[in-house]
């Protein structure tokens, strides 16, 4: 299959020095490379072989219309959710994260230091299945901006901050402890989660119901329909991410995988 490189959007937003995605002519992509600044733990042998085989997948973000209810793998990011089904490397925790302006990011971060650290576990993997507002994070600024997403994320969001890297994201790896540093609270970023392996679950149905509510706001400036406005966003969810048919109903795949349950 011929490939050709493309620079996706969502990368400048991200501010990593990743390079370009791949683009094949039936438009699925690959994920962003890793950055060189990975947070991937020592001994972590298992997740960095996830991490690459998950780099490698392809992601569909080419659709004209897609339909309220997924119905066949070619709809949703099949091969990368596979990868996360059949992860052994370690133990795995899935979190069901619904409100963007809440403690979400700092709990799994916090999680990762104690599994890592305290319980001596370096190839844990935490997997965020990201729906409700939350799932507005997992857009692209070009979505905050022609679709006006901040009205929906609530107090405190004017634009998708939690894309943003942390200046605490540049501290040495190495002083886990830094009370500042790249481990800290101070870095409660999605890129800083993603780079010590986290991975995030964009939901198909939080998408089309988004849509509907944009239609039903009125802020639908290029007269979509539906099916064709939950393309749109579903183009441009972020690359890593991994869109699936409904976030709650894969929480009852990865729990029968082996997965634990949180909640934020």
């Amino acid at each position: 299959m011929h490939k050709k490189d493309t620079r996706r959007s969502a990368l400048k937003t991200f501010g990593l020095a990743a390079g370009a995605a791949l683009l094949s002519a039936t438009g699925q992509s690959r994920a962003a490379p890793m950055s060189a600044a990975s947070l991937l733990p020592e001994g972590a042998a298992s997740l960095r072989q996830l991490t690459r085989r998950l780099n490698e997948a392809p992601r569909r973000r080419d659709f004209k219309a897609v339909p309220m209810i997924l119905q066949s793998p070619d709809q949703w990011d099949h091969e990368a959710l596979s990868e996360v089904f059949a992860y052994r490397g370690g133990a795995r925790q899935v979190w069901d994260n619904t409100e963007i302006a809440g403690p979400w990011l700092n709990l799994m971060r916090n999680t990762l230091n104690a599994q890592i650290w305290s319980y001596k576990h370096p190839g844990f993997l935490a997997v965020s299945a990201t729906h409700g507002s939350a799932h507005l994070a997992l857009f692209d600024q070009m979505m905050w901006d022609k679709y006006g997403l901040a009205s929906f994320a609530g107090t405190g969001f004017t634009k998708n901050t939690l894309l943003e890297e942390q200046a605490a994201g540049t501290a040495d790896p190495a002083d886990y402890e830094l009370a500042d540093g790249a481990f800290s609270l101070h870095d409660n970023s999605i890129p800083a989660l993603q780079r010590r392996g986290v991975v995030l679950l964009s939901c198909h149905n939080a998408i089309w119901e988004c849509a509907a509510r944009l239609i039903a706001a009125d802020k639908n400036p290029d007269k979509l329909s539906i099916d064709a406005l939950a393309a749109e966003l579903t183009n441009h969810v972020i690359p890593d991410a991994i869109v699936t048919p409904g976030a709650v109903g894969t929480l009852v795949e990865l729990q029968q995988a082996g997965f634990h349950y949180a909640r934020s």
